[in-house]
């Protein structure tokens, strides 16, 4: 079964973190990226842009409203992903407790909808 794990972050708090400690987590999340390739479960991950670039999109009545930047108000913001291949939701949580950024933010794990025969 593919599940998403969605990673939530506070970008204003992510935006004062210091350069070395920085490259730290960027370090840790190639090693779990590694750790993703190696087992055979990984599908698709990437990071975000920021979400100051993001563009929300309605239609009400026929017209496209957008709006700038992401309409949840939120502090955290998603920030990036991984879709990966578990055998069941307790391996997807194990996979999503390995992640660094279940250590400064959160990480929500989705699976896949399918349809029901």
């Amino acid at each position: 079964m593919q599940y998403m794990l969605l990673i939530y972050s506070d970008e204003k708090a992510q935006a004062s973190v210091p350069a070395g400690a920085m490259e730290e987590r960027l370090a840790a999340y190639q090693a779990y990226t590694k750790a993703l390739q190696t087992s055979g479960v990984l599908v698709a991950g990437d990071r975000l842009a920021n979400g100051t670039s993001a563009s929300t999109l309605r239609l009400r009545d026929g017209r496209r409203q957008v709006l700038d930047g992401p309409y949840a108000e939120t502090k955290e913001q998603l920030g990036g992903y991984y879709l990966i291949e578990a055998k069941d939701l307790d391996a997807a949580l194990d996979w999503a407790a390995r992640c660094p950024g279940a250590t400064y933010g959160t990480v929500e794990v989705r699976p896949l909808w399918r349809p029901t025969s």
